[in-house]
């Protein structure tokens, strides 16, 4: 009997909590939150069964997914992982991202795995990145842009992004950019066009799912609306937004240079939610089909980690499918 734990009732945590219950093979969801009441909520909807937010209440995981902000999840896997039980992470700001990372040491020493950034981008993002860069014969260049946010701590994350100076990855080497401006980045539709400005998020997740590229880079917009409304205050809530995805690998094909782009459109918290149950349940060793790249213990991220075939595949039977658009190489 496989036994899942999911830490955070909130926007990706309630349909990550929906999504594992239709998982085969899991007999059993604990849901954890720092409100007590709204984990019961939760549970009561999807009949999991609640639990005190500590070491103790999640023992018996298989494995565990935490879709909760960045401060804390660095924190709680630290707990988890010392006991050997892996854990997939839903984090995509760089601070956080970077704590747990700094994990692998005591993921090795207690023979398990932690999966980073099982989100949009990073997660959703950093598969394709790997999944463009073998269908080339050589790739050499990521370019990676997203929209939209799962909720408020992830588009609070963003906000912050888009406000500091943004870090690239260039010839071996973390810079910082000097650009200035943003671009116009095409994105599926119904998105289409959005200005995006670059960002630190998600690079260090593209550089580790493809470590032959020598320039990485990623950039973020605004979400769009998915209907023209507002809140009573005038602020466009997060529920009515787009999410979307959009990755260039470049390098070569013989002696041409070559250009792949995938892009996704979704619901923001549908697809983070649907990318951490996908990775959780795999570490817990179910959905077989879902090829396994990296199997040592230690902190990897998700493009690191996961078969991008398989991924994108079982993904896709969940209802995310991804976009390829047709073009020639593109620059910088």
């Amino acid at each position: 009997m496989t036994t899942i734990a999911l830490v955070g009732a909130g926007a990706v945590g309630t349909r990550a909590a929906r999504q594992l219950v239709d998982t085969p093979g899991i007999k059993r969801l604990l849901i954890a939150d720092r409100s007590r009441a709204q984990a019961r909520d939760l549970a009561d909807r999807v009949g999991g069964e609640a639990v005190s937010l500590s070491a103790d209440g999640l023992m018996g995981a298989n494995a565990v997914a935490l879709a909760i902000p960045s401060s804390a999840a660095a924190r709680l896997a630290k707990k988890i992982i010392s006991t050997g039980v892996p854990v997939a992470t839903a984090t995509d700001d760089e601070t956080g991202t970077a704590a747990l990372f700094a994990l692998n040491g005591l993921a090795k020493k207690n023979s398990t795995q932690i999966l980073v950034g099982c989100a949009l981008l990073p997660g959703l993002g950093d598969v394709l990145a790997r999944h463009g860069a073998n269908a080339l014969e050589r790739a050499d260049e990521v370019q990676a842009a997203r929209v939209g946010a799962a909720g408020p701590t992830c588009a609070a994350s963003v906000r912050r992004s888009r406000r500091e100076p943004a870090r690239e990855w260039s010839n071996g080497e973390w810079q910082t950019s000097h650009r200035s401006g943003a671009q116009l980045v095409w994105f599926p539709e119904p998105i289409g066009e959005q200005v995006c400005e670059q960002v630190s998020l998600g690079v260090e997740n593209l550089r580790r799912a493809v470590p032959e590229a020598t320039f990485v880079l990623s950039r973020a917009g605004e979400a769009p609306l998915r209907r023209s409304s507002f809140s009573f205050r005038g602020r466009r809530e997060t529920g009515d937004l787009w999410a979307g995805v959009r990755i260039e690998v470049l390098g070569w094909q013989g002696s041409a240079r070559a250009s792949i782009v995938y892009g996704a459109v979704e619901h923001p918290a549908a697809v983070a939610a649907t990318v951490l149950a996908v990775a959780t349940a795999r570490l817990a060793g179910l959905l077989p089909a879902v090829k396994l790249e990296q199997t040592k213990p230690g902190a990897w991220s998700l493009g690191e980690a996961i078969d991008p075939t398989s991924f994108l595949a079982e993904l896709a039977e969940r209802g995310v499918r991804v976009a390829v658009f047709e073009g020639v190489a593109g620059s910088r």
